[in-house]
């Protein structure tokens, strides 16, 4: 449920639902208007505008830190500065990345060698696990995926090594090299290959050997979201409001598990232009440069071909943060935005991080908001239109009884079997979800990423299910009066 989802089936569904909300405009006003004031008036603004609780952000242009800030507050009341660590979720795959290639650097690892030669303990169910390589790990190439081996479905392990060993009993969804597929335990698996290589943990190796060296002092990494701040406590978005809420405990080590503020992500975004002391200007463009026909690189993916400005991007999401980090190479501009509103119904991160690329441009950042503030209105309507008319059935149900008693039964049969889609629809939303995601989720979990969708699924469901009912109750009360 992290990182690229974005882009999804609920977010299709919010493009359905939605009336539409404002897009930055268009006009350019030829000058550069990304400055600390215009960043620092765009997130008020956005947060008056959006009752966003609270965000960090950090921008760099031309090798220096431009701004770094934090607005608003945590679930926990406490204020958010530039220095308060936040959880970036996927956009520690990264960071990841960068501690693999630093042993790369080292002439420690290989990536085009199998992984079993670095992690022997590391076995699947399938021989072709034995032939992925380090390089298909990071580039999500390995054939592991969320519809052969669904993660988060599973129950949590609390170390790396167990998490590696609860691969043991699945197969692969494709031979690897040959499909890309968005699974966190790839990032897992290169975590516990730096632990297994250089013989330390992997947060006290990502503390020495990646976040020291380049100066991202408050920057840290957990194995859960127990471990976070307040539990990773945060908000989601539905009906207008956000409500605060905890996090169930997830396994994070190595893809979602890192701790960072706007400090440190600033470091981080500088780092990327020359590697920061910590990689080879080789292993940098390893990590910035997809493979042939991919987008996906090693925790950061490029923008579609012939988009404007070019990018290079990674989104990260738990159920009650998401964050977003950008780099705009043909300006050396670096941005990362962390908003402590769950993924997808409070995608402000996303939001955010395109009204700065605006700015960026020179031009107005625009008044974006999430798509649930006019969505979930939308879906509130038609909740209350199917318990509306789950009642006027109800109360009509003998009338229709009496009127479907003069018909043939399979006439009254197929008048009844719509009704059934209601509870099919709520129940198999995971299913169809996972499907067009490419990412397995349960539905307490798609109701943390989009609650008024799944109220609404759950109202219709109970909405047909007491009709059935009342119907099919009323039909066979009235059957027998008729026979007499």
């Amino acid at each position: 449920m992290t990182g690229m989802t974005t882009r999804s089936l609920l977010a299709a569904l919010a493009a359905l639902l939605t009336l539409g909300a404002a897009t930055p405009a268009a006009a350019d006003s030829g000058d550069d208007a990304l400055t600390p004031a215009a960043i620092d008036s765009y997130l008020h603004g956005y947060r008056e505008r959006t009752g966003l609780p609270g965000a960090t952000v950090a921008v760099t242009r031309d090798g220096e830190v431009l701004h770094t800030a934090g607005y608003g507050h945590t679930a926990a009341g406490e204020d958010l500065t530039a220095r308060a660590p936040l959880p970036i979720a996927s956009l520690s795959k990264s960071m990841t990345a960068a501690a693999v290639l630093h042993l790369v650097d080292e002439g420690r690892v290989d990536p085009d060698e199998p992984v079993r030669r670095y992690v022997p303990e590391f076995t699947m169910a399938d021989d072709r696990a034995r032939t992925i390589t380090v390089r298909q790990l990071l580039n999500q190439t390995s054939g592991m995926a969320d519809s052969a081996h669904p993660d988060l479905r599973r129950a949590q392990p609390h170390t790396l090594r167990e998490a590696v060993a609860g691969l043991a009993g699945s197969r692969l969804a494709a031979d690897p090299g040959t499909a890309w597929n968005y699974h966190n335990p790839n990032y897992v698996l290169a975590a516990r290959l730096v632990e297994t290589v250089s013989g330390r943990p992997y947060a006290d190796y990502l503390a020495t050997e990646v976040f020291g060296p380049l100066g991202m002092d408050d920057a840290r990494t957990v194995d859960t979201t127990d471990a976070m701040p307040d539990r990773a406590r945060g908000y989601l978005r539905a009906y207008g409001g956000v409500f605060a809420v905890d996090h169930p405990r997830w396994f994070v080590a190595g893809s979602f598990g890192v701790l960072a503020s706007a400090d440190d992500l600033a470091q981080w975004l500088l780092a990327q232009r020359d590697g920061g002391g910590i990689l080879t200007p080789q292993s940098l463009r390893t990590l910035h440069t997809p493979p042939d026909g991919e987008r996906y690189a090693m925790g950061w993916a490029s923008s579609p071909d012939g988009a404007e400005p070019a990018r290079l991007q990674h989104t990260g999401q738990l159920l009650t943060h998401n964050a977003v980090q950008t780099l705009l190479p043909g300006q050396d501009i670096g941005i990362a935005v962390v908003t402590n509103t769950g993924m997808v119904s409070g995608d402000d991160a996303a939001v955010i991080t395109d009204a700065l690329v605006e700015l960026a441009q020179g031009r107005d950042p625009g008044t974006g908001e999430p798509f649930s503030l006019t969505a979930d209105y939308v879906l509130g309507a038609l909740t209350l239109l199917a318990l509306g008319l789950a009642v006027r059935g109800t109360l009509r149900a003998r009338r229709w009884a009496a009127r479907a008693a003069t018909r043939p039964r399979w006439r009254t049969g197929a008048r009844l079997l719509p009704y059934t889609l209601g509870p099919a629809l709520l129940f198999g939303l995971p299913a169809l979800a996972g499907l067009l995601m490419n990412r397995a989720g349960t539905l307490a979990q798609l109701l943390y990423i989009w609650p008024a969708l799944i109220i609404w699924a759950a109202a219709t469901a109970l909405a047909c299910t007491v009709l059935l009912s009342a119907r099919t109750i009323a039909l066979l009360a009235t059957r027998p009066a008729r026979a007499r």
